[in-house]
């Protein structure tokens, strides 16, 4: 009866959810909850999807209840249990694919490959990745594939089946992503992981170089979407410009690693989830995932004298007295550590091979002079920290490749220091979060910084008669030419945005462009940027007029016009209906153009008519209006 009810309380009516009825499911006759089923469903087409079904009678309950339809009703079943799987199948002989498709598919992928996955959806998700990856396989390799998982080809795989498609996918990945693999382990059970952060580390440790003509950083993203289409790893959001931007490992497959990692003494876990044995040799990685003073005592048993990567969740309290003295540690990662104090930093620059730290989100709030001792130092990471400044020390790490701070969401910047000016940090590859205001010490100039791809200003305030306005105009058409791949500016006075039209050469080869302010007139180089796929722009330039312009832009994937509540005065009230007005009293979206844009977001306190005429945005799959205040919406079926 529970499984029947379920169903009702499911489906039935809302009126009746919020009445009597709800709350006498329980006490209903299974007759009465049959007939509640098929008196609401007869004669009506519907699809109704039972999950995670138990057990073979269950399911003939349900399906006893359910009245015959002869309007093309559909029931999905999804289970973890052969027994309720064969129930199902002999119930219908319908197929997803057609029978060309599933014939040819079964040439190549034996059935029997499926069957042994035992109706386990993880197992057959594994196998899918595996699949994914091996397409050019032939039959007769897959049926090996078959032999070697399941000795005996008449059985499905047993208890341990997903551990062993989970081992056989493993040991077919390349030694360098098999490698990448273990370490996902580093993080903890549940946790969502920027791709960024995971890759960075990858980098720090060594694991990715360049290959094959690209770049090591290329090469890491190239390991990661492997690993996505394993399935190892799950995307679980986006960035706006299509990639993945944060993911997540499944219990089971983060088990399998983190007892994999544990064998080969590749990292070793300490409290969290996982009941690990303390190693019987050197710690070489060591994640602190939160524990009690029972860790403690387990940590100052283990020889932690050759740790090289430190990864720390929740609170430095946890750490024995001497952890932040490890010679050797080349990856410290203490985002979002609670209870970080001033000494931790001091401590921090006497690691001296240190090539990834991060600190982001603790109560860091200066950055100790002896910074400059860490020649190492690939990656800083102080974002959303109450640091606001750097010292010039800085300028003395050679390596330095990423420099991360600032607030992306509050716009809290990072002064740079002015030794910067010394030509110096020739490695600088990703500048983000800083800020350029008028005074004596202020750095615009960058021209030096030729590897520099991600500039990203979050607070500009200068005016056009300054040394720092040319300064800063000529660098950004300068790198341009170069490297720079991605341009975002916060400009306060907007008097730097209005200026930017004046470049003689555009940048080229930027792929991702951000200029927030009170700017109306778009760049009129904006359409020459054949690579762009990333484009964000005040609300205060978007006109009809300007949706034209941007429509020839053929690579762009996405295309967001944002205003932030707290900027909303009345000049920039006064530009938006003057542009309302030039453009008709509506903003059309132009029929032609945009053939690759997926996503149209618009977030601003108050969003102008929007007309959409047919045959518009051909592959838009997303469109995010965030307002309080919508002044019309027209046409949106053309959308569809």
């Amino acid at each position: 009866m529970a499984a029947i009810g379920t169903v009702w309380a499911s489906i039935m009516p809302k009126g009746d959810k919020d009445g009597e009825q709800q709350g006498g499911i329980t006490s209903q006759t299974t007759q009465d909850l049959k007939r509640h089923l098929e008196e609401y469903l007869n004669g009506k087409s519907y699809l109704l999807l039972v999950d995670d079904v138990w057990s073979a009678t269950m399911w003939e309950k349900i399906k006893n209840s359910l009245p015959t339809s002869k309007k093309g009703s559909r029931v999905i079943v999804t289970t973890r249990f052969q027994a309720v799987a064969s129930a199902c199948r002999r119930d219908s002989g319908d197929h997803i694919h057609s029978e060309d498709k599933s014939k040819e598919k079964k040439e190549k992928i034996p059935s029997k490959l499926w069957q042994m996955c035992g109706g386990l959806p993880l197992a057959i998700v594994i196998m899918a990745g595996h699949a994914a990856c091996n397409n050019d396989k032939l039959a007769t390799k897959w049926s090996e594939v078959c032999k070697a998982l399941v000795p005996d080809s008449g059985k499905a795989l047993g208890q341990d089946g997903v551990t062993r498609i989970l081992n056989h996918c493993y040991n077919d990945m390349p030694g360098e992503i098999r490698t990448c693999s273990l370490y996902l382990c580093i993080f903890r059970k549940g946790s969502k992981v920027s791709r960024k952060r995971l890759t960075r580390r990858w980098l720090a440790e060594g694991f990715v170089c360049e290959k094959d003509g690209l770049s090591a950083e290329d090469v890491a993203e190239a390991y990661f979407n492997h690993l996505v289409r394993r399935k190892i790893i799950r995307a679980v959001e986006h960035s706006s410009n299509g990639k993945v931007k944060s993911y997540q490992v499944h219990d089971m497959v983060l088990e399998y690693i983190v007892s994999k990692a544990s064998e080969e003494n590749f990292v070793t876990v300490v409290g969290g989830h996982w009941l690990m044995a303390p190693p019987s040799n050197k710690v070489r990685r060591l994640s602190l995932q939160g524990g009690d003073s029972k860790h403690k005592k387990t940590m100052e048993t283990m020889n932690l004298s050759h740790v090289r990567s430190l990864t720390i969740f929740g609170s430095l309290t946890q750490l024995p007295s001497n952890s932040l003295k490890f010679g050797i540690v080349q990856v410290l990662d203490l985002e979002g550590c609670q209870d970080f104090r001033q000494h931790h930093a001091k401590e921090i620059c006497k690691m001296l091979l240190l090539k990834y730290l991060s600190l982001r989100r603790t109560d860091i709030n200066k950055i100790p002079k002896k910074i400059g001792k860490l020649q190492y130092l690939e990656t800083l990471d102080i974002r959303e920290t109450n640091v606001t400044e750097l010292p010039n020390t800085i300028c003395q790490l050679e390596r330095v490749a990423n420099i991360l701070g600032g607030n992306k969401r509050t716009r809290k910047a990072l002064k740079l220091p002015e030794d910067l000016k010394k030509e110096t940090m020739k490695s600088l590859r990703i500048l983000s979060g800083i800020e350029i205001v008028e005074g004596p010490a202020t750095v615009a100039d960058f021209h030096h910084l030729t590897d520099l791809r991600k500039l990203t200003i979050y607070k500009l305030n200068i005016k056009k008669d300054n040394k720092l306005f040319e300064e800063l105009s000529s660098s950004i058409e300068y790198l341009g030419g170069y490297s720079l791949h991605t341009l975002v500016i916060d400009d306060e006075s907007s008097e730097f945005l209005k200026s930017l039209g004046a470049l003689s050469t555009p940048p080229k080869f930027l792929n991702a462009l951000e200029l927030s302010g009170k700017l109306v007139e778009l760049p009129g180089w904006i359409t020459e940027l054949e690579a762009l796929t990333k484009l964000t722009l005040s609300v205060t330039t978007l006109t009809t007029d300007a949706l034209k312009q941007l429509s020839k832009l053929k690579t762009l994937f996405s295309l967001t016009f944002s205003l932030n509540a707290a900027k909303l005065d009345p000049e920039t009230t006064a530009i938006i209906e003057e542009n309302k007005e030039h453009s008709d009293g509506e903003i059309i979206v132009p029929a032609s153009g945009f053939e690759n844009l997926k996503l149209l977001r618009i977030s601003a306190p108050s969003v102008p008519p929007l007309s959409f005429p047919e045959k518009v945005l051909p592959k838009l799959e997303r469109l995010e209006l965030r307002f309080s205040k919508l002044e019309g919406l027209y046409s949106l079926e053309n959308l569809a």
